[in-house]
């Protein structure tokens, strides 16, 4: 079967084509799975309160700490260079304690069992910009956590950093904007997009043309893994954050019903 998936909105491993039987490297055993999302939003920024203070208010409601033996490793590839890579997990901090770890110009990702990460660019004085339901924002990092704990996430992406003026001013230049007005999905695109300033995380920032020169590797073990291919950085970046929301574990189980079903 081809990669015919130009008009696919992805959902579940279920219902995306399976094609190249030979997957990514010449030991892989497992197929390449094309993926597309076409007219998407992801929803990951849209699962925190708009209003702030409602955690606050919230406090009582108890959330799963972050699991690090449930996150998926994975690398992204665009045609042989790879432009991303997470191996295993990186320690996360209390936002306390991310403060005093913080410069000016730095990525940081929230994260929480079941959730999608929430990044962020720290601009200075214990300040961050971010993009949170709609519309981006300034606020104090120690707000934007909600609880969670962070992690300082510069190196993830392998592109050459900007320097950090114009990273903070990239961020502070933005905020405000909302709505019809935004050129990301979400915050993870916003806060690449600041510290890298390649339009490949901005919607519609890449022409589809039908081939997909992203691809996805996700990491199960040293011996397993899988390959997802992509249009567009913007689409490989929906799905990595997808898979982080739900856990290594449900993607395996996800990935294996799919392939069991096609066999």
């Amino acid at each position: 079967m081809g990669n015919q998936v130009e008009k696919l909105t992805h959902l579940n491993y279920a219902e995306v084509p399976t094609s190249d039987p030979n997957g990514f490297d010449r030991e892989d055993d497992g197929p390449r799975i094309g993926v597309s999302y076409i007219f998407s939003n992801d929803d990951g920024d849209d699962e925190q309160d708009d209003n702030l203070d409602h955690f606050q208010a919230m406090s009582n409601h108890e959330e799963k700490p972050f699991d690090p033996q449930d996150e998926l490793e994975c690398a992204i590839h665009y045609r042989e260079e790879c432009v991303y890579e997470r191996r295993s997990a990186a320690a996360t901090h209390s936002a306390e304690s991310l403060l005093n770890k913080c410069r000016p110009g730095d990525l940081l990702e929230f994260v929480a069992t079941g959730q999608y990460p929430h990044w962020a660019v720290y601009v200075g004085d214990f300040q961050v910009v971010h993009l949170q339901r709609a519309e981006i924002k300034n606020n104090f990092l120690t707000d934007v956590s909600q609880g969670k704990t962070g992690r300082i996430v510069n190196s993830l992406y392998r592109y050459r950093a900007l320097p950090t003026e114009v990273i903070v001013r990239n961020a502070l230049d933005h905020v405000g904007s909302r709505d019809r007005e935004l050129s990301w999905r979400n915050s993870e695109c916003f806060a690449a997009w600041c510290r890298f300033g390649k339009r490949e995380f901005k919607i519609g920032g890449e022409i589809r043309i039908g081939k997909q020169p992203y691809r996805l590797k996700l990491l199960f073990s040293e011996k397993n893994s899988h390959v997802l291919e992509f249009q567009s950085l913007e689409d490989v970046i929906m799905e990595k954050r997808r898979n982080d929301q739900i856990g290594k574990v449900a993607v395996m189980e996800e990935l294996a019903n799919h392939l069991n079903a096609t066999h």
